[in-house]
């Protein structure tokens, strides 16, 4: 989908173009998302992040008086809209008064970057997805990694729930975690570890847990697809005897985890 200079079609009483409100509203769904390679982002800590990150990828923000008192904006790419307006659009009950149109990220190339790699199979909450990304960007991770079928990491609630942190992280898509492992193996993150809730190595004690390598979040029903050979599974220790955490829960353990084997060196 092309995106046109406002200056050349009628512009509405809100500020947006026809074509940019029409896109607006198709990015909430999958479909418009791929047609259109662009996403958006709502909320203004979530804006704040991707302009401090991604700002070449803005192309247009819808904001209000409320939410633009906020925001350093470049005058290019705002559309004042009314706070009316700006409902209509939102997905949320209670809008803070801005959404931003991005082009979703290239996925990254060439190397791998960071001490260990997260990497999701089968996880479809977006909201749970956006907590553990937002998690992962608070402990200085790098690169998210996740397979086909997996939530996708630009749908409007997981961009919400990370408040923006996607834009801060390179991400790559796998076909499966077969791939996904050879190349990490390639890149030199040889070892592959899995969030198990029922069996494997103490989270707190797991050798290299850190060290190089790929951790892995299943889905929230059915934890992960079928592990590539070499798999450590690791889990978190309960005493109070309950069946298994939700998946940002038993993330936000394993990252701060990360955090406290990284201070004690």
């Amino acid at each position: 989908m092309a995106f046109p200079d406002a200056a050349s079609e009628e512009v509405s009483a809100g500020g947006l173009t026809r074509r940019e409100r029409s896109l607006l509203l198709a990015l909430t769904t999958r479909g418009g998302r791929k047609r259109s390679g662009c996403c958006r982002c709502e909320g203004v800590r979530a804006v704040r992040e991707l302009l401090a990150h991604r700002p070449e990828l803005v192309k247009f923000v819808a904001v209000t008086d409320r939410a633009l008192a906020q925001l350093e904006l470049p005058a290019p790419v705002i559309r004042h809209v009314s706070e009316e307006e700006l409902a209509r659009c939102s997905e949320t009950v209670s809008p803070q008064g801005v959404i931003a149109v991005a082009a979703i990220p290239s996925e990254a190339s060439g190397e791998p970057e960071g001490e260990f790699i997260l990497a999701f199979d089968q996880l479809n909450d977006p909201g749970n997805f956006g907590t553990i990304v937002r998690t992962f960007r608070a402990v200085g991770g790098r690169e998210l990694w996740y397979t086909k079928g997996s939530v996708d990491p630009w749908c409007d609630k997981a961009v919400r729930s990370g408040m923006g942190a996607q834009f801060a992280l390179s991400t790559r898509r796998f076909d499966n975690l077969l791939s996904m492992q050879r190349f990490g193996a390639e890149h030199g993150y040889e070892r592959f570890f899995y969030a198990d809730p029922h069996e494997g190595e103490t989270c707190f004690t797991a050798e290299g847990l850190f060290d190089r390598s790929i951790l892995l979040i299943g889905g929230e029903a059915n934890g992960a697809g079928e592990l590539p050979p070499g798999t450590r599974r690791v889990i978190i220790p309960m005493p109070g005897n309950f069946e298994s955490l939700n998946a940002a829960q038993a993330a936000t353990v394993l990252l701060v985890e990360s955090v406290r084997r990284r201070s004690m060196k």
